[in-house]
């Protein structure tokens, strides 16, 4: 039916999937499989998460929806809790990580032109080779990879794209103008890309000194992934903004936020940007128990213990047949000499899902709640699948 009546956007795994429980999901015809994806970091905390399904069913028996003409009980006490978290002071709520990337752009743009005085329609903004931020119009204008851009023009203007990495390219690319940098502390779309020791640091001293907005987009890379609660964190950086989503939503439903201090996100005034789900009751409530369990760092040592053993696991993959392995946590991109997409076929038949990227990677990014048993399991099968 999905082939039929979908339009094919997606090149999923032949699987139909009906139910999921921690790092297992099961299909239609009863056969479970190690879910070794995680939507992407979307259900860092595990499928059905048991303490976020039930702040889910405390909230659906109150309230769901009031948009934002309104005030509710949950609202406050969300953007308090993840300002907190984030050590800001103040929190756009949005939905998917698009939007959270969209309202960022915009607040480096008003904010570039309402508190540092750039001349009006001059301001840019430096994005990296490999960048994947969302699939907008105006996102994909400055994307470098060319399923996600061709044959949407004409693109938005305003953006420079250097070389990921490249410190001294952003360095020369940076002027007067130049609002806001926007980064992925790693790389996930591109294959976890992780950037060489001592960019991060760069990149916030580059915008220190030139007075623009480093932006760092942690919907993949953030909220425990790479065992610290931000990407960031692994170079002892913190940007002026935060883009977050994904694992946010608890695997539930999409919540995003853009997280800065007042003097960056004070700029907007009633009626200059907004969403009418953005920040509901029911999002607010999921979000709440996200930083909640954050806080305990439970999770985040789980990904950085985890990581650890799959990345020494990893490394002794046949070199014949992996090229390199790069990432963070329990998050990893298994670079092949050949095509992914059939080691990613071989898995499923063999109990475990992962997914290829850009041909000739695997991505590995297993829900934080899995265990250490069934990862050397599903690391296990891979070895296997590899064989071909």
């Amino acid at each position: 039916m999905s082939e039929e009546h979908s339009a094919h956007n997606y090149h999923p795994l032949p699987i139909v999937l009906a139910d999921a429980e921690g790092a297992w999901v099961t299909d239609v015809e009863g056969r479970r499989y190690l879910d070794m994806l995680a939507a992407y970091s979307a259900v860092n905390f595990g499928h059905r998460n048991p303490r976020l399904t039930e702040a889910v069913r405390r909230q659906l028996d109150r309230v769901t929806l009031v948009s934002r003409a309104f005030d509710h009980d949950q609202f406050g006490p969300f953007v308090t809790e993840l300002a907190e978290l984030c050590g800001k002071d103040m929190v756009l709520p949005m939905n998917s990580g698009a939007e959270a990337v969209e309202t960022a752009l915009k607040t480096a743009r008003k904010w570039g032109y309402e508190v540092r005085g750039v001349p009006a329609d001059r301001a840019n903004i430096i994005t990296f080779e490999g960048n994947f931020h969302g699939r907008t119009t105006t996102i994909i204008s400055f994307s470098t990879d060319p399923d996600a851009r061709d044959s949407y023009g004409p693109y938005t203007p305003g953006f420079r794209t250097v070389p990921y990495g490249d410190a001294g390219a952003l360095k020369d690319a940076m002027d007067g103008d130049t609002v806001g940098v926007l980064v992925e502390p790693i790389q996930g779309e591109a294959g976890v890309n992780v950037p060489p020791s001592g960019f991060l640091r760069a990149v916030r001293e580059l915008c220190t000194a030139n007075g623009s907005l480093m932006i760092a987009d942690e919907i993949q890379s953030g909220l425990g992934r790479t065992g610290t609660t931000f990407a960031v964190e692994h170079e002892d950086v913190v940007p002026d903004v935060y883009i977050l989503g994904k694992a946010l939503g608890g695997g539930i439903m999409p919540v995003s936020a853009v997280v800065a201090d007042a003097d960056v996100l004070g700029v907007f005034k009633p009626g200059q940007h907004g969403s009418t789900f953005g920040g509901n009751p029911v999002a607010c409530a999921i979000g709440r128990e996200v930083v909640a369990m954050l806080r305990t760092g439970e999770f985040q040592e789980r990904s950085r213990n985890l990581g650890a053993h799959m990345h020494e696991r990893l490394g002794g993959l046949p070199a014949e047949v992996v090229r390199e392995v790069r990432g963070r946590g329990l998050w990893a991109g298994v670079e092949l000499h050949g095509k992914a997409r059939p080691v990613s076929e071989r898995l499923m038949g063999l109990g475990v899902l992962a997914k290829e990227t850009h041909d000739t990677t695997l991505r590995l990014a297993p829900p934080l709640v899995i265990e250490p048993a069934d990862l050397d399991w599903a690391l296990d099968q891979l070895e296997i699948a590899l064989k071909g």
